[in-house]
């Protein structure tokens, strides 16, 4: 599992640690990436997905799953998301038919 958020594509970055004496040590600064479940009305359930809190905001800023999945282009999404997207797209089109 990769420490990569599906939806920011938040990942990890490198830095340095350095102390008073101005020394440095390399270190690596890792996203806060939480397993959560997050509630879809297309699907009528929960999909769980490993995000970073920042995209939890951003889901919850956009109105929830379904309408922050339907408002992004497919390019600025991983493959896991597009599939998670196409499922909602199709759940959407049988209940208007």
């Amino acid at each position: 599992m990769s420490r990569r958020c599906p939806i920011t594509g938040k990942g990890v970055q490198t830095g340095n640690n350095v102390s008073h004496a101005h020394n440095k040590t390399r270190r690596r600064f890792l996203p806060n990436l939480q397993k959560t479940a997050v509630y879809s009305d297309a699907l009528a359930g929960t999909v769980r997905l490993r995000l970073a809190t920042s995209a939890l905001r951003t889901i919850e800023q956009a109105g929830g799953l379904d309408s922050f999945l339907l408002g992004v282009k497919d390019s600025d999404l991983a493959p896991e998301i597009r599939r998670i997207k196409k499922r909602v797209r199709r759940a959407l089109e049988r209940a208007a038919a």
